[in-house]
């Protein structure tokens, strides 16, 4: 039998230099956005391209694009012109009727060769008047999506556990893994949240204001919480 491969981190930056704290804690994916446009803002190009040169390969890099909308590759033209290998659009406001996902499709046919689209599921889809989790999963799986990022559309304090049991986070995990889907998991979640958790396994956590000096998603990354963080995942 083959091991399961252990949970990495990724940790959402904000600038080349929170890039740089980041890897020196020991990140394993650096993720760009700008934190004050929401929970997947989007960061200028300049920024993007900015953390791109200065991780030179050590590892994967992904970026935020905002809410999708139909205008999203004309707003993310420049972003798309660099080497991302993954980006990501939240679907807030986007509207969950007959049919839905076709205009999903399209903008991931439209990608660059070589960088992927992650799809996102918020936990708190109500009020994010987005698609609920269990068919963005369906989709993603039906679709052959590389990876889902499951996360929390308000940024006010509550946590995914606030919308979700663990158990359905392990289920909704666990039914990516099993068809070789890359599943993270968000949600300003914090260290001690990986004790009620602990049955689930995702490739990645995904960070930002538990990974700051203050605990704060606008504060500045700090290498030693994001070594915290490292430490935990393999307590």
């Amino acid at each position: 039998m083959t091991e399961p491969r252990a949970t990495k981190l990724l940790v959402s930056v904000r600038s080349a230099d929170e890039a740089d704290a980041a890897l020196s804690g020991g990140a394993d994916l650096i993720d760009v956005k700008e934190p004050a446009r929401g929970p997947l803002g989007v960061a200028e190009p300049e920024v993007v391209g900015a953390v791109v040169d200065r991780v030179a390969g050590r590892v994967p890099v992904s970026a935020a694009l905002g809410e999708w909308s139909p205008n999203a590759l004309t707003e993310a033209h420049w972003h798309l012109e660099l080497q991302l290998n993954y980006v990501k659009w939240g679907l807030a406001n986007y509207p969950h009727a007959p049919g839905w996902g076709e205009d999903l499709l399209d903008t991931r046919r439209s990608l660059p060769a070589g960088m992927e689209m992650v799809a996102v599921a918020y936990a708190d889809w109500e009020r994010a008047k987005s698609v609920p989790p269990a068919e963005l999963v369906k989709f993603a799986k039906r679709y052959r999506f590389r990876a889902v990022l499951l996360d929390t559309w308000g940024k006010d304090g509550k946590t995914l556990l606030d919308f979700l049991k663990p158990a359905d986070v392990c289920e909704i995990v666990g039914s990516l893994k099993r068809v070789g889907i890359i599943a993270a998991v968000g949600g300003s979640l914090r260290p001690e949240h990986l004790k009620p958790l602990k049955g689930v396994a995702p490739d990645y956590y995904a960070v930002r204001g538990s990974a700051t000096a203050g605990g704060k998603r606008t504060g500045v990354i700090d290498p030693s919480r994001v070594k915290k963080w490292k430490e935990a995942l393999v307590g």
